[in-house]
């Protein structure tokens, strides 16, 4: 990874204003991280290392993106490993949308919605040891009329209505997240603008 991939996520998250004390908890790890490695946005990186994703939403905010993960077998936003080309955590997070989402036209809001620590039992090498993804987490607003296609590292792609996502245990919370930033609540509830400035 570049050095300026490094300094805008240390700088991105030590700048970041945590919206309560378990995702600040969360900020404070992954800055410890990257001042402890810098090589900490590498997949080299172990047992730990920064991953970047994309909640994409729907042009009326009534649906999600979502992406059948190949190894997983579960539904989740799109997202993955930063690469070399990536400038910035949100230019990772927008080229992986595309990439899995088939859709060229995303408007991402380059703020993060969301961090999350999970276990990844399938990254790397067999016999490496456990694998920790510190993911975090943008929204992306598609256009009206985008068209999605499946990636080879999906099974399938299909928008999710809000209100009726699949089983995937963290998903309510980063739908919620991603439509308080966007000024939007799920359908039939009251909202204010059905748009956001991003």
């Amino acid at each position: 990874m570049t050095r300026g991939l490094h300094a805008d996520a240390l700088t991105l998250l030590r700048d970041w204003t945590a919206p309560d004390d378990g995702q600040e908890r969360l900020r404070r790890a992954y800055v410890a991280h990257l001042e402890e490695h810098p090589d900490g946005l590498s997949r080299t990186c172990r047992p730990s290392h920064l991953t970047a994703g994309a909640l994409i939403v729907s042009a009326d905010h009534r649906e999600v993106l979502l992406t059948l993960h190949a190894k997983a077998r579960e539904w989740y936003h799109t997202g993955g490993h930063c690469e070399p080309g990536d400038a910035t955590l949100a230019a990772a997070a927008l080229r992986e949308g595309r990439e899995e989402s088939g859709l060229d036209r995303l408007d991402l809001d380059p703020v993060p919605i969301q961090l999350d620590r999970h276990d990844v039992p399938f990254c790397g090498p067999a016999g490496g040891g456990p694998v920790h993804h510190l993911d975090v987490r943008f929204v992306a607003v598609a256009a009206a009329d985008a068209v999605h296609a499946v990636s080879e590292e999906s099974l399938d792609v299909a928008w999710w209505p809000v209100d009726a996502l699949p089983g995937t245990a963290d998903l309510p919370a980063l739908v919620e997240r991603a439509l308080a930033r966007l000024g939007s609540r799920p359908a039939g509830q009251s909202s204010g603008s059905s748009s956001a400035a991003i």
